[in-house]
């Protein structure tokens, strides 16, 4: 919708009185010839952007003012205030990356590169492009803080001027800022930024509720202005008396946390009495906490109800005490009590004091540990399988919430609220987490997946040989863990795949009266050419994995033609050692000794059946997918299998029994209790595990030897 030419004209005015503030605000704190280059940059973008107009009806330049006004509050460097003001003439002009990189430098490019979307790719939906578009600028930002500051400055303006949207892209937008760029605001510690980005994606994807919440939060505010004045007194002089320099504040909570506390403990708005929060700013730490004190004898504290954020700061560098009071009436309110310092960092987090003046100035703690996750989304990337998996590795690692445990040598670490000792072993080492096989919460043992506390001390117990267990993904909270658990695997079941996929072309050329050692390094090289580009390791994976056929690529490699194709592959010797490519049907459960057949199933490898499955009768309409497969005479592997037996029931019959499995050397894998037709009886269910049929059978011979054993069975299904 573009405007009037009398409305353009005074838009067009408006935006370069704004641009004149700009240029005055930055000057404030920038050296001059930083002011030169961002009026450069704002004539530069002015003349890409001519003849736009927003929505709104404003000329398209004022969007890129608004933003830079936003960084000026920050006193971000001259190269960010320049990128910003030039951050969409890539995606919404014809200007490319290198003219910018020839008239403002390469930094400045980089950040503006940083920040474009990938508009001129064609993706496979639109989730498959959000989750790009995160990527690519996820990974700009671990290189260059500057780049997502830049990107949330750009969102908070967008949804402030959203409602020219359509409908459905106003609520697109706004689960996106809720679910991705909010939290990125939180966890860079940006408070402000984060409440105001959080409380305008209510308003757009709940509008009624926002609307009815206004309405209420207005009709309260004068009903409780006078307590909130009064309190604000009474603060006042409990510290003024305790000899305590403060500023004192009363805060309206944003309307999006009110309607968060509804929610999630169930509470109409007239129940939530703790709308207000107060503030205490003091002079150092020790006044924060002689404040404290001074509170708490002028209030009564909620048990339980206090938290030390200076002691133990968060991630994202915040720092404060939080204490909640019964006030006047027993109403309930939070104060939080912090430095100027504190105040500074809590409101702008790492925007506050990220310093790019001079090439050797030091990062300051906060800094380093912003840098250090950045860092972990580039590992957490390069592990993962897409960018869909990636966006769902880093909304994980963006839960506001955190736990704060300690190493055994008395280092703090954060980790996401739920965290588990498996998610607390990746956050120290990537090999801890891999080989970690227990763990020890407070001195004492405790299952891998038991969530951590606060406060807790945790000791993880590792083994040479021990590796992830895909399980782990059901309970693991940490992005980086859920990551390298899946990379691990990954990795796992590619090798695997490809070491099962060699030996299934070796049998499969042998029964074409060929071998493996028969194929030339060039009758590869012309296979590989015609197979998409792929590696000779990729293609065998491919063939341990189901997706091709070994017969097929065996005939491919010796240019035998159709009139050949009768002739099938000798029998597969299989171990049951062959790990994550090689898989025992649960269906019927085979162990050596069984007669066996094996099916290739696409993306799983080898499933082996036994002969007379049910399920294997009714898939075999596909032949070439079906192969013999044979039992090699050394395995040593423990196998499962099931057996059921009817049982009298008595006191001590289960004893009996797990004595008699123990004595046969066989394990218990798992047992479970049904009761018969009759109390007089039980049917008793067994997860064995053992060596062969010959060693099932002596177990079940054993059993039958037990009086109170009347019927065991081996169940297949």
């Amino acid at each position: 919708m573009n405007a009037l030419p009398v409305e353009q004209e005074a838009a067009s005015a408006q935006a370069t009185l704004e641009a004149d503030i700009l240029f005055k605000d930055a000057a404030s704190y920038l050296k001059q010839k930083d002011v030169n280059l961002l009026r450069s940059a704002y004539e530069f973008g002015k003349t890409a952007h001519l003849g736009q107009y927003r929505m709104t009806g404003d000329p398209y330049i004022s969007h890129p003012i608004a933003v830079s006004h936003m960084l000026v509050q920050w006193r971000l460097d001259g190269q960010a205030m320049t990128a910003a003001l030039l951050h969409d003439v890539m995606e919404d002009t014809a200007v490319t990356k290198k003219e910018i990189r020839d008239k403002f430098g390469k930094v400045v490019a980089e950040l503006v590169d940083g920040v474009s979307k990938l508009d001129k790719i064609e993706f496979e939906s639109q989730e498959h492009e959000q989750a790009e578009n995160f990527r690519k600028m996820l990974l700009a930002m671990a290189s260059d803080v500057r780049v997502i500051l830049i990107k949330l400055a750009d969102r908070l303006h967008n949804m402030r001027t959203l409602t020219v949207m359509q409908p459905h892209k106003r609520t697109r937008i706004a689960r996106e800022t809720m679910e991705i760029y909010a939290p990125i605001a939180n966890r860079l510690g940006l408070n402000k930024l984060y409440q105001d980005l959080q409380e305008l994606s209510f308003q757009h994807l709940y509008p009624n509720r926002y609307q009815v919440l206004t309405r209420a939060l207005a009709r309260a505010r004068g009903n409780r202005r006078e307590m909130v004045d009064k309190i604000l007194k009474a603060i006042r002089k409990q510290l003024k008396t305790s000899k305590i320099e403060a500023v004192v504040t009363g805060r309206e909570k944003t309307i999006y946390s009110i309607y968060k506390k509804m929610i999630e403990k169930a509470l109409s708005f007239a129940e939530v009495y703790d709308i207000y929060g107060f503030r205490v700013i003091v002079k150092d730490v020790p006044a924060c906490y002689l404040a404290l004190g001074a509170l708490h004898q002028l209030y009564k504290p909620i048990p339980g109800k206090f938290k030390d954020y200076i002691a133990i700061r968060k991630d994202n560098g915040y720092q404060s005490l939080h204490t909640s009071l019964f006030g006047p009436l027993s109403t309930p309110m939070e104060v939080q009590i912090r430095t100027q310092e504190m105040h500074k960092i809590a409101e702008a987090g790492v925007a506050s004091h990220w310093l790019y003046k001079e090439s050797g100035t030091s990062l300051s703690d906060l800094q380093t540990k912003t840098h250090q996750w950045l860092q972990s989304l580039l590992e957490m990337q390069s592990e993962s399988g897409n960018s869909a998996e990636f966006l769902e590795h880093l909304k994980v690692d963006l839960f506001p919430d955190e736990v704060y445990v300690f190493t055994p040598k008395g280092r703090i670490m954060s980790l996401p609220h739920g965290a588990t000792c498996v998610d607390f072993a990746y956050a120290v080492h990537t090999d801890i987490g891999n080989r970690c096989v227990a763990s020890k919460v407070n001195h004492e043992l405790v299952p891998l997946r038991t969530e951590l506390k606060s406060g807790d001390r945790v000791e993880v117990i590792t083994a040479a040989h021990a590796k992830p267990n895909p399980a782990w993904l059901s309970f693991v909270k940490s992005g980086k863990a859920r990551s390298r658990i899946r990379h691990f695997l990954k990795t796992m079941q590619y090798e695997e795949s490809a070491m099962l996929g060699e030996r299934l072309l070796g049998q499969a050329l042998i029964a074409l009266q060929s071998g493996p050692d028969k194929i030339t390094e060039e009758q590869w090289e012309r296979l590989l050419k015609g197979s998409g580009g792929k590696s000779r390791q990729e293609l065998l994976a491919d063939l341990g994995l189901g997706k091709q056929l070994a017969v097929v690529v065996a005939r491919r490699l010796l240019s035998i033609g159709d009139g050949d194709a009768t002739r099938q592959p000798g029998s597969l010797v299989i171990r049951g050692s062959e790990g994550m490519a090689l898989q025992f049907a649960k269906c019927c459960h085979p162990i050596p000794g069984d007669p066996i057949i094996g099916f290739l199933r696409k993306d799983h490898g080898l499933i082996i059946h036994t002969h007379d499955c049910p399920v294997a009768r009714k898939s075999r309409s596909d032949p070439d997918k079906w192969m013999d497969v044979e039992w090699a005479p050394d395995s040593k592997k423990l196998f499962a299998v099931n057996i059921k037996l009817l049982a009298s029931n008595e006191r001590g019959v289960l004893a009996k029994i797990a004595a008699e499995i123990a004595q046969t050397e066989s394990n218990i894998e798992s047992v479970s209790l049904e009761p018969g037709d009759s109390s007089v009886y039980a049917e008793i269910n067994f997860t064995l595990q053992v060596i062969d049929r010959l060693h099932l059978a002596r177990v079940m011979r054993s059993l039958r030897r037990i009086p109170e054993v009347i019927r065991i069975i081996r169940l297949k299904t």
